[in-house]
């Protein structure tokens, strides 16, 4: 009796899609950015104010994704976990970061120093009160 042949794959399709880059954040950062901008219907300015504001709508797929995990629109019920809250937020932080690509090609330098600054600021066991102060009110008349 003949043995049977080893079941094979077909061959692989090839890809439409490009691989995203090995080199890690910045490099998806800057291959993002530059197929937005071989892909945008506009340009120049128009097209860095579009991105900024994109980050808006990203910001609302958050919000609904947090309604529909709590299940707070009883029209819907619960329509998304918490998993799907994580994965909106990473788009708002992506969105955010090709935005910034998009305004300087020092992106990961200023991100970075700003980060620094930041936890400078928040970390470096500075007491609260001790930066700047917030001045009160100024008394009804």
């Amino acid at each position: 009796m003949p043995l049977p042949l080893p079941l094979q794959s077909p061959p692989a399709a090839p890809s439409s899609a490009p691989s995203p880059p090995s080199g890690g954040l910045w490099d998806s950062v800057d291959a993002l950015h530059a197929w937005l901008d071989a892909h945008d219907a506009v340009g120049g300015r128009e097209a860095l104010l579009l991105r900024v504001l994109k980050l808006s709508e990203e910001v609302g797929e958050v919000a609904q994704a947090v309604i529909g995990t709590t299940g707070q629109n009883p029209r819907k019920g619960t329509t998304h976990s918490w998993d799907d809250v994580g994965a909106e937020l990473c788009d708002v932080a992506l969105t955010a970061l090709v935005a910034l690509r998009s305004l300087t090609p020092d992106a990961g330098e200023v991100f970075a120093r700003h980060v620094a600054g930041v936890a400078a600021r928040s970390l470096d066991g500075e007491a609260p009160g001790t930066g700047q102060e917030r001045r009160a009110a100024p008394p009804s008349r």
